[in-house]
């Protein structure tokens, strides 16, 4: 009897879970789609967006609730972008803004089931079809290619059980831009492939392989020289065609892989191979996703308006030693609190650390501040905190900004403003506002960036303790050293054309050889050149001016046919430093978000 009572209690933790499921890659358009509707309709949404990225139940979960609010007034194309997403993960659109049902099967009723054994503690599900196919926003294709391939528009192969789900899509992104100044045009040529899946609302798997041949642009090639690592990728490797002769070839292979565990109702874990990001700009000071993808174990801890992250990273200091690869490691807190659904605030720590000796597990943590366990046990590892807010204001915009300081003296900061090297910070300031001048989907971001000389470096010349991965920066793609002023616009005039608009301006100080004036946050601090008087723009004053033009129309879901237009104009202090490169073209791309190398 005691047996029988028992089984409810078994099964309560997988009725109550609130599933979170796959992360959902960050360039999608869906995190613009929910970050203007949050603006638009004031409604406050169960994730924080300041932690991506996101995962497909809490996307699907907003989008839900946005789609059946009865006192919102969205135009036709909101609710258009309200059905890419409920197309896009329409595995969770079991997931309701209410829940009452679980992915992929009706609501249960439990009933204890026999065998000859006795007892046994699992439920029968009555009607076992999935319940997401039964919403009325489950859209599917009349004729499926050979019977069985894109069943739905979003998916090339997908398959839908009572307690599992599977997806796979291809990925592809073809562009070819004509050099001005050189015979040979600049273009890329990735493939890959997409999968997640997910199994009784618990565990959930998502991984891509990604391959890239390319002829780089002038000056992303000439950052592969300077660090031997190129921006988000990991193996790099020269490339030669068999068919033509060209210089500046480079193969990447990337491949990202991430198991998440539902733990409890509010506890979320995943583990793998990933990115992260902190914060509600276009660029992080805190964390972004510039440097390539590394092993992590996150925890998610969710309860009413807190959302407190833990982030245990194994990095590598320097893809360019022999095998194996000499490693670091990384902890890092972040807590979110809501204080309403329009404004909202966040507090990060974290350490860079690596040991010859005992690892130190004081790091694993996940509650106590970094700073305690540094003096308890005479750590002299790199430790940096942060603060992060926003603020929707009506229907319109979102303030939003980031403070990160590395290291400071408050007396050397404000009484005694001498440019003490040790002053380490970098600010963070932007605008987003939506429907510019009454026109629908005109929407415009404008951000502000800056970090000064010796930022996320540290004492030792190995990068053991600097905030970086193989070779690039943890958080600006620009290190230290710099600011920054940027500017977004996108417009959607129509239902498939898309036109986006990027402009940089970047001030920031080079090393001449053999110096260091606190840009390269790959160099140690101990070589600086001066204790004092050190200023943003130091060592070789650069200016930089970036112009990107992206014009998108939607062939079919996540496949785009493109056209291209970048401009890089380098002006700096030593003239044999100057660049100007200009890249005009087309391509086509399917599943797969667009090549940013705003740097």
């Amino acid at each position: 009897m005691n047996r029988l009572l028992l089984w409810p209690l078994l099964l309560h933790p997988i009725v109550g879970a609130i599933a979170q499921g796959t992360p959902v890659p960050l360039w999608k358009p869906s995190y613009h789609i929910l970050d203007r509707l949050e603006i638009k309709s004031g409604r406050e949404p169960r994730h924080h967006s300041s932690i991506k990225p996101y995962t497909a139940g809490d996307m699907v979960h907003y989008a839900l609730t946005l789609d059946t609010a009865s006192n919102q007034t969205f135009s036709v194309q909101d609710r258009r972008d309200l059905y890419y997403i409920f197309r896009d993960l329409n595995e969770w659109l079991a997931f309701g803004p209410n829940p009452t049902l679980l992915l992929g099967k009706h609501q249960p009723t439990f009933v204890p089931a026999f065998d000859s054994a006795g007892i046994t503690y699992y439920c029968q599900y009555p009607d076992q079809h999935t319940a997401s196919q039964a919403d009325p926003r489950y859209t599917v294709n009349e004729h499926p290619i050979l019977g069985m391939f894109y069943q739905t528009p979003a998916n090339f192969f997908q398959v839908d059980q009572p307690y599992f789900f599977f997806r796979a899509n291809p990925m592809l992104n073809f562009q070819i831009l004509s050099a001005r100044g050189e015979s040979f045009p600049v273009f890329d040529n990735v493939r890959g492939l997409e999968m997640r899946a997910g199994l009784d609302d618990r565990i959930f798997l998502y991984t891509h392989i990604v391959v890239n041949d390319f002829r780089a642009p002038r000056f992303l090639y000439e950052r592969w020289q300077r660090d031997r690592a190129i921006p988000g990728a990991g193996f790099v490797k020269n490339y030669q065609s068999a068919f033509f002769d060209f210089d500046r070839g480079l193969s990447v292979l990337t491949a990202q892989g991430i198991m998440g565990i539902q733990l409890s109702r509010h506890v979320g874990m995943q583990f793998g191979h990933g990115q992260n990001f902190i914060g509600n700009g276009y660029r992080s000071l805190i964390l972004s996703d510039f440097a390539t993808n590394y092993l992590f174990l996150k925890l998610n801890w969710r309860v009413w308006k807190f959302h407190y992250q833990n982030i245990f990273a194994e990095l590598i200091s320097d893809p360019t030693a022999p095998a194996p690869r000499p490693r670091k490691y990384m902890a890092a807190h972040y807590f979110h609190y809501r204080l309403s659904p329009k404004l909202a605030f966040g507090f990060y720590e974290a350490t860079v650390f690596s040991r010859q000796g005992p690892f130190d597990f004081e790091y694993l943590n996940p509650v106590i501040l970094y700073r305690t366990i540094e003096h308890l046990i005479g750590s002299p590892d790199n430790v940096l905190i942060g603060i992060d807010a926003k603020w929707n204001f009506p229907k319109r915009g979102q303030f939003y900004g980031q403070l990160m300081m590395d290291e400071f003296k408050l007396d050397e900061l404000i009484l005694n403003n001498r440019g003490w090297w040790a002053n380490k910070f970098g600010i963070q300031l932007g605008i987003k506002y939506i429907d510019l001048l009454g026109i629908d989907h005109l929407d415009v971001q404008l951000e502000f960036n800056t970090a000064r000389p010796y930022t996320y470096t540290h004492r030792d010349s190995t990068n053991l303790g600097s905030y970086t991965h193989y070779r690039q920066p943890l958080a600006h793609p620009l290190g230290a050293n710099f600011r920054e002023y940027l500017s977004i616009l996108r417009y959607q005039p129509l239902k498939r054309l898309h036109i986006e608009g990027r402009f940089f301006y970047q001030f920031y100080g080079e090393d001449p050889e053999g110096e260091n004036w606190g840009g390269n946050i790959l160099l140690s601090h101990k070589t600086r050149e001066q204790d004092y008087g050190n200023t943003i723009g130091q060592g070789i004053p650069t200016r930089t001016h970036i112009f990107a033009f992206d014009l998108s129309y939607s062939l079919y879901h996540n496949l785009w046919l493109e056209l291209h237009l970048f401009r890089r104009v380098k002006n700096s202090a030593s003239d044999v430093r100057d660049r100007n490169e200009q890249y005009f073209g087309a391509g086509i791309r399917m599943n797969t978000g667009l090549l940013r190398r705003d740097f």
